[in-house]
Order: C-alpha cells, then structure tokens, then sequence
C-alpha cells in the first residue's frame, strides 16, 4: 500500500522560506546542500518535507511512497494522469518521478532503488 512519504515546498529564496516556517511553525532543517533543505515539523504524527529551489513545478506537491516506480506510472497513465518529465535518480538509494493525476494536479512519487 502506498503511503505519504513527505511533502516538497519550493523558493525562490530558499533562506527566506526556511527563516518564514522556522518561525511562524517552529519547524527546523537538515541542509542537505544543492539548495535543498530538509523540513522536519518535529510531530509524531505528522510527516516531514522540504524547501528547495523553485524549479519546473512551481507549487507545494505530496510525495508518495510506492513500491513499483513503473508499475505506479503506467497505473497514472491508464487512470487518466500523465508523467511529468523523466525518472530521476537520488544516488544509489531511491528515485522519484512527478505525475499529473486525472484533475491536473501535480504528486511526486518516491521508490527505493531496484
């Protein structure tokens, strides 16, 4: 079963994001370099995101833990959404891809590397 796996907010001034939901929510961050900066809300229950440089899909998105990457893609397609751009690789430990679902909304999904 897929799952929430963390919630992506991108900037055009990554610093200036940090210092706003540091602040106004009490969230504190990881830097992980390259502009990106882990998000940790620092609730059990809650999930955990982050702030990156605003890039091609310029509004906050969900990621979703799945088991297949292809699998989960095609099942998209087959349902009426649409890939958006190419698989991409975070090392050798997991890839994601963005999809658009069946009302035009931009997800992220997250799988382990094969």
């Amino acid at each position: 079963m897929a799952s929430v796996e963390h919630f992506e907010i991108p900037a055009d001034d990554v610093d200036r994001a940090q210092a706003f939901y540091g602040k106004v929510f009490g969230f504190t961050f990881e830097d992980w370099g390259d502009g990106n900066i882990m998000l940790r809300t620092g609730s059990d229950a809650g999930i955990n995101g982050d702030i990156h440089q605003r890039g091609p899909v310029s509004h906050p998105t969900v990621v979703i833990s799945v088991d297949d990457l292809e699998a989960t893609i095609a099942a998209v397609v087959k349902g009426g959404g649409e890939q958006v751009g190419e698989i991409e690789s975070m090392g050798e430990t997991a890839r994601y891809a963005y999809v658009k679902d069946s009302e035009g909304n931009v997800i992220g999904l997250y799988a382990d590397a094969p």
